[in-house]
Parts: C-alpha cells; structure tokens; sequence
C-alpha cells in the first residue's frame, strides 16, 4: 500500500519552509536561527494561506534530541549545585503558578470570557495538558489551545530577540560531561533516551520525551557514564522540527473568529515575559546567579525552547533546565487542585 502523495506533502513543505527560512536568519545572524527562522516562515505561509504543516511525531523527535542533549550538562557538580538550589526551584515555580493565575484573571477582564477558560489559557503548562486539564472543569478547549499556542510563539520570537539587542550571552561555566562525538555511543545514547521517553508517553506524563530523555541522560551523565556528545547538526535538525511544529500551530481563522480574545492573550504574554523578567532579576540579585540565567529560567516559555536558547546563548543550561522541568512538574499537579479549591470557596462566599 502506497501513500498518496497528498498526504506527505503539506508536512515535505513545511520542512522546506523552515530550512530555507533557518538557512536565511543564519545568513543574518538571527538569534536562535533554526528554531525561529522554521517558526516565522511557517506560521507565516500558513497566514497567506499556503498550506504546508509539520512532519508527523516532529515535535516529539525535536524534544528528544534536546532532552538528550541538555542531560549531559548534569555532571556529578552540576547535580549537586542544582540540589542545593531546591528551595529556589520551589519558589520560582510557585512564582509561575501565581503568575499565570493573575494573567488568566487579566485575559478574562481584557477578553470578556469565562474565568476558567482564561486560567486554563494562561497557566504556561503546556496547550495539550492544560486542554485536557481545563475540560474537567468546563473551559473552551479550543481556546485554551489556541491561547498556550500563541504564548509559546511569541516567547519563542521575543526573548531571544531581546537578548540579542542587550547582547545578553555568556561564555558558560557548565560544560557537558563530554564533548566528544562517538557514532556507537551516540547511538547508544540515542535509543536508551529514546526508550525513556517512549515509556513516559505510554504513562501518559506531559512533555514525555524532553522529560524522558533527560530521565536517562541525566543519572549516565551524573555516574560519568559519558557515551557521546550530542553533534551541532543534530541539535539543529532538532530546533528546525521544534519549529516547524510551532509554526504548524497558527490557524489564521482563530485570528479572525476571536481577535479580541487574542489581542488579550498577546497583551497578557507580555506581561507575563516582563514581570518574569523583573522576578528573575530580583533573585539574580538575591542569589549571585548570571540575571540573564534566571531570566530564562524563569521565562514563561517550555523546557526545550528555553533551555536550547540557554544552550545557544551559554547561559547556564542545567540551571534553566532545571527551573522549568521543576515549574512543569508544579503547574501539572497544583494548577487543577488549586483551581478547584478556589472555585469551591467561591461559591460558599457567594
């Protein structure tokens, strides 16, 4: 049985898109070339109505690539650093619950929708979590969707960019276990990262295969069990599947159907990525930590986004790992309790 062409195509075309489009912002020195070139240029063909899409299971072979990849920055000091630093983890990622309460109470005035949905919309968990988690309680899924969608884009494109201008980078004090490309080895790597993530998604746990392949890589890299380093060009392929299935998200016709709830998104973003930056800012001084590391910790973005950009950057890879595999374990399990309880106590006052 042969695919029909029709099938393929759209996915081939978006691939295209975004490599030409990485190729460009590499030629301009863009920020982030291979992850925000694929994503401009898709969601912006997608605008005009061209059709093109992601390739299947791209996003997921993005993440896997990266979790791998940021595992080995774990090395038996970085590991002990980041656990003495639980109680910052703890406290930054309380801090992005609260804050996304407070955009979704924003949306919701600015948008004239329903609470629930507005939190569901503005919580950064994730669109696919926090869909599944706001639907138990009533939200507009669509919504939801559309509205964690956008925020990752818009994160995605501005800090990078922000950076860029303020010439924020560093010369990284973490380096990985080892930097030395082995091809067994990193085959080897490769399919036991990849067995982890595939049994995270057989669990059902959000973000399965960033989280699985750091599951693995991280306890080898720890123990010193340095197989092989992650090669550039991988690292790339994997930002240009990232995305293209970030830009693969935009659907022209929710721009048109809801622009009010959208431009309300939009605004709640940017104040979500300020007021995040002020926070990180403030612990930076508190800390001693590099201002630019904990803005990316604590950016309202997703672990593989932000913590390639740290890699990009060299601005503390394990530290932004961390910060945000932390804030997405939080988010997943207090965002609905909390919610509930609130909507309870809500309903006795009244």
């Amino acid at each position: 049985m042969t695919t029909h062409p029709a099938a393929w195509l759209p996915a081939a075309k978006g691939l295209a898109i975004g490599f030409a489009a990485a190729l460009l912002c590499v030629a301009v020195h863009a920020p982030l070339p291979w992850m925000i070139g694929p994503l401009v240029a898709v969601a912006a063909c997608r605008s005009a109505g061209i059709e093109c899409a992601a390739p299947a299971g791209g996003r997921q072979a993005g993440q896997w690539v990266i979790g791998t990849a940021l595992g080995l920055y774990f090395t038996p000091v970085v590991a002990g650093l980041v656990a003495r630093m639980w109680w910052l983890l703890l406290f930054a990622a309380l801090f992005a619950l609260a804050l996304g309460y407070f955009c979704g109470y924003l949306v919701a005035r600015l948008a004239g929708i329903d609470k629930t949905t507005a939190v569901f919309a503005s919580v950064p968990g994730g669109a696919a979590e926090m869909s599944v988690l706001g639907e138990r309680y009533g939200a507009r899924v669509d919504e939801v969707a559309a509205a964690q969608s956008l925020r990752l884009m818009l994160v995605v494109i501005v800090i990078p960019w922000v950076f860029a201008a303020l010439n924020a980078h560093g010369v990284d004090a973490f380096q990985p276990g080892t930097t030395r490309v082995e091809g067994f080895g990193l085959a080897a790597l490769l399919a036991c990262t990849l067995a982890g993530g595939l049994v995270l998604q057989r669990l059902g746990v959000a973000n399965a295969f960033v989280l699985g392949a750091l599951a693995i890589a991280i306890p080898l890299t720890v123990a010193e069990v340095n197989l092989s380093a992650v090669p550039r060009w991988l690292t790339n392929v994997a930002q240009l599947l990232l995305g293209c299935a970030l830009g693969a998200r935009f659907e022209r016709s929710f721009l048109r159907r809801a622009p009010r709830f959208v431009a309300a998104v939009v605004l709640s973003v940017g104040a979500a990525m300020a007021i995040s930056a002020v926070f990180g800012v403030a612990m930076a001084e508190a800390t001693g930590l590099h201002p630019a590391t904990l803005v990316l910790a604590t950016a309202p973005g997703g672990i593989a986004e932000m913590s390639i950009t740290a890699k990009v950057l060299e601005l503390g890879v394990p530290l932004v790992t961390a910060f945000h595999v932390s804030r997405v374990v939080i988010l997943l399990t207090c965002t609905a309790p909390l919610f509930g309880w609130l909507r309870r106590r809500r309903r006795r006052e009244g």
